[in-house]
């Protein structure tokens, strides 16, 4: 069973499964197949988190595809530019490029086909064109005077015509399929060994003619930015070489009758966590009306979110006190918190010895036009404002394969909106590194080597008994977890299914700042699709929520995989969009 954002990507993952490939092999192709059929969510040098369940040993573990700062992003670099805050495009917010390498990672040691089965269906369609979906016509609508003026790799990538496609039209990438074809004749230089052409294929992006070409493009061009002026890049060859993605245990709780495994405090994963711990503190029957149900999760979130800034960061540099935000005690006191008012305020938890304060006030403050920072490509919305086009955003992919192997993976960064395309590569530069502040102290606080907190949360459950049960995930930015937390809630505790946890209105607040640049906060700022009963709307707004209503079907765009204890296989996605695909055989 696959399910994804996009019907190419689902339908690649259940081909690899059809050759006779295992829930690696299927990820991995569908990996690359998102990169092509939707370029305005991730790319080729961006960045992906994965979270895998495998059969044969019983270990859930996770590949680390979050590269880090490159060794010249330091702070006083950005002060002798005289910048506050990273730019949200650009060069100067590109961390090393990670997606490729955590692919490999993984196909190398736990797929079972050649690398040519692998990525052949995504050369394919870079070099015969996928259909443009109206979201990605939109998407570049909104960056077409900028393309024109400021970046013309991008235009003539995705303008061929001078225009934007139309929906419906047909988009290639040849440049990018030559780039995989380069990849793969050099890996097959290495021999018959699958292994050796996979490490080789590696070579290629850290230090062969992939990498080559993005630190001579880093240090070449300068690039005009949301600030307004023009920035070279950070990265360096030496970056590029000396990093690898790499295998991490994941953080986990037992809740609910699962064990829900998650990635580090590098990135957000963790507050769904949190938020499950919290909300099994909670009377149930608030959670059976829908007014109780929206508010009750709202609020516990805005805890956990609190938590987040105040906390997380890169493990490797900062010492995150996740044994006591994971622990029954802190979720109990966080749960006393909750009232049947809407908090306006910032309340993170009083941990001694950890965390750094947020000027929520000045995110509060930030007053930037929402619509002059789409036409530069800033955020990760995936929920656009409905009145605008979307601009950046995310993808994602599960399997679960018929030997009870899980794959969850959230792709994104390196979109079209991001950075300059690099022509030889047919691909731009992601901006992960907006994630970071400028903050001497801080958890999230920029430093060479030190990973951005990131967005990207994708998420594993396992039975009591350690096997696997199921893969899940969404796009979505700040809004990913608070999606997979009304899914989860509503599956394991109210007993829905999965197809009807996804299906069920959706909602999201915006009220702590934003991950992306420029970090602004609106608070207690809830959205509601209209789906939501009056009713409950009017309820809301009287507990001092300030509602927005978006249209039905607009909020959301969970998929899962999974695998009941009898060996039965399932898999749902979201309606929302009319593109996300759920299909097994």
């Amino acid at each position: 069973m696959a399910g994804s954002t996009h019907w190419l990507a689902a339908q690649t993952a259940l081909a690899m499964l059809e050759q006779g490939g295992n829930a690696f092999d299927a990820a991995v192709a569908a990996g690359f197949v998102l990169q092509v059929a939707e370029p305005h969510l991730n790319g080729p040098l961006g960045e992906v988190p994965i979270l895998f369940h495998h059969a044969g040993s019983g270990q859930s573990r996770l590949v680390c595809g979050q590269g880090p700062a490159p060794r010249a992003a330091t702070l006083d670099a950005f002060a002798a530019l005289d910048l506050d805050r990273i730019p949200g495009t650009g060069v100067l917010a590109a961390a090393i490029p990670g997606a490729f390498d955590a692919w490999m990672l993984l196909l190398r040691d736990y797929g079972s086909l050649q690398l040519a089965a692998v990525l052949e269906p995504a050369m394919f369609y870079a070099r015969t064109g996928v259909p443009v979906l109206p979201r990605l016509s939109r998407a570049i609508g909104a960056m077409t005077d900028w393309f024109r003026t400021e970046w013309p790799a991008n235009a003539e990538l995705y303008l061929p015509d001078g225009t934007p496609p139309a929906p419906g039209s047909w988009m290639r990438n040849p440049a990018l399929a030559d780039t995989w074809a380069r990849t793969l004749h050099q890996a097959e230089r290495a021999g018959p060994d699958r292994g050796a052409q996979i490490d080789a294929a590696r070579q290629v992006w850290k230090t062969g003619a992939v990498a080559t070409c993005i630190a001579e493009f880093c240090q070449r061009e300068r690039v005009r930015d949301v600030t307004g002026r023009k920035h070279q890049g950070l990265l360096h060859a030496g970056d590029l070489a000396g990093w690898s993605a790499s295998y991490e245990d994941p953080v986990c709780v037992d809740t609910f009758g699962h064990r829900i495994h998650k990635c580090g405090p590098w990135s957000q994963g963790p507050v769904l966590l949190q938020g499950l711990q919290i909300i099994a503190h909670l009377d149930r029957d608030t959670l059976q009306d829908p007014a109780g149900f929206i508010h009750a999760l709202t609020e516990t979130m805005k805890l956990c979110y609190a938590d987040r800034d105040t906390f997380y960061g890169d493990p490797n540099f900062v010492a995150v006190p996740l044994e006591q935000l994971l622990s029954d005690d802190y979720a109990r006191a966080r749960a006393a918190r909750i009232s049947p008012s809407a908090a306006t305020g910032w309340h993170p938890g009083d941990i001694e010895g950890h965390g750094h304060p947020v000027d929520y006030e000045a995110a509060c403050r930030v007053n930037l036009d929402a619509d002059a920072l789409a036409a530069m490509g800033i955020g990760e919305p995936t929920v656009a404002t409905h009145a605008t086009p979307a601009h950046g955003d995310t993808c994602h992919i599960n399997v679960a394969d018929r030997w009870g192997n899980l794959v969850a993976a959230t792709p994104s960064g390196g979109w079209l909106a991001s950075s300059p395309v690099i022509p030889e590569l047919g691909a731009p530069l992601g901006t992960r590194l907006q994630m970071m502040r400028l903050t001497p102290d801080a958890p999230d606080c920029l430093m060479p080597g030190k990973r951005p907190r990131t967005t990207l949360t994708p998420t594993l459950l396992s039975h009591r008994d350690g096997s696997g049960y199921m893969a899940c995930g969404t796009p979505g930015g700040d809004k990913q977890d608070q999606w997979q937390l009304a899914f989860l809630v509503r599956h394991l505790a109210l007993g829905l299914t999965p197809q009807m946890a996804i299906e069920a209105p959706s909602f999201y607040s915006m009220h702590w700042p934003d991950s992306f640049y420029p970090r602004k906060a609106y608070p207690a700022r809830l959205h509601v699709e209209g789906r939501v009963p009056v009713d409950a709307r009017d309820r809301l707004r009287a507990q001092g929520h300030d509602l927005v209503t978006d249209p039905d079907w607009s909020d959301n765009y969970l998929s899962a995989s999974y695998r009941t204890r009898d060996g039965t296989l399932g898999a749902a996605s979201s309606p929302r969009g009319q593109q996300a695909y759920a299909v097994g055989r």
